[in-house]
């Protein structure tokens, strides 16, 4: 798997309930502007606040509407493995194509036990899966030499990367790509897709090609291709939107340039609260200074 994974929100109504058409036309946006991937209830999905029932919703509709137009990725992890695997076979059964499952967070297993929880989730559920290490989430981190052992399990066919440090990303590529030439890495840091691929990473899960699949995708081609000049030239237009959506936690920047800009996002679920004051003053201005029309 490579190029551009849209890590798709999930739209709330304004009882905060789910807006199931505007998920389904944010979906055929993403599908006409042709995205690698679609990843729905992950961290940008807000899939820790949604319950099974609405779970299962949210990926019927994904895959009646995308039918096999694109890759659906499935985000399944859970605080444990039962109910990881649980997930993953609800999943399975409703048609995911893969599962991002990422680090069980709040238990902090040690690596040992990170292992086991992946190798048992592969040999519980007959569905390919991508790990997710996000320690900034999770507080726990998957280190290099467990890396190495589940590149070595064949249900597990990528890493989203999520530390927000290179040197990390040199030393999984570095490490995991002499282990086995078919394993994707995919940075999830949309601000470091640039330099990621360049060294070697597949692709990027992106919260900003939400907004900006097009040009989420050209920025990857060219710099798979090794035109640095195009790329740098997007990347310079898209630097304000990657440090806009890190202003505060994900996806409450994305979310609010999408209500900015008209789409469909509404509200964030508690804990989870809307921006306000200065930082939306600085999604605003940064919209209007692209030229972007305001709804």
């Amino acid at each position: 798997m490579k190029g551009v994974m849209t890590a798709l929100v999930t739209p709330f109504l304004s009882d905060k309930s789910l807006d199931e058409e505007g998920f389904r036309r944010n979906l055929h946006f993403q599908i006409e502007e042709q995205v690698d991937a679609i990843v729905v209830l992950g961290t940008t999905g807000e899939a820790s606040t949604l319950s099974f029932q609405e779970k299962q919703k949210v990926l019927e509709i994904a895959r009646i509407e995308n039918n096999t137009a694109i890759p659906l990725i499935a985000g399944t992890g859970c605080e444990s493995t039962e109910r990881t695997i649980e997930m993953t076979k609800m999943a399975k059964a409703i048609g995911a194509d893969a599962a991002l499952i990422v680090v069980p967070y709040y238990n902090k297993p040690t690596q040992e036990g990170i292992y086991q929880h992946f190798a048992t989730i592969a040999e519980a559920v007959d569905l390919p899966f991508i790990v997710y290490n996000h320690p900034g989430r999770t507080g726990s981190i998957i280190e290099i030499p467990t890396l190495q052992r589940l590149v070595n399990i064949p249900q597990i066919i990528g890493i989203k990367e999520v530390t927000g440090k290179m040197q990390r990303m040199m030393e999984v590529i570095e490490s995991l790509q002499k282990h086995r030439s078919d394993f994707s890495i995919f940075c999830g840091d949309d601000i470091m897709t640039l330099p990621s691929v360049a060294l070697g990473a597949h692709g990027v899960i992106s919260a900003i090609s939400n907004i900006f699949p097009q040009k989420m995708k050209n920025l990857v081609k060219a710099v798979a291709q090794g035109d640095y000049d195009t790329a740098q030239e997007l990347n310079s237009e898209l630097l304000p939107f990657f440090k806009a959506s890190s202003l505060e936690t994900n996806p409450i920047p994305i979310k609010a340039m999408m209500n900015v800009m008209g789409m469909a996002a509404g509200p964030l679920r508690s804990p989870l609260c809307e921006m306000k004051g200065d930082n939306l003053d600085v999604i605003k201005q940064t919209l209007q200074l692209a030229l972007v029309e305001l709804k």
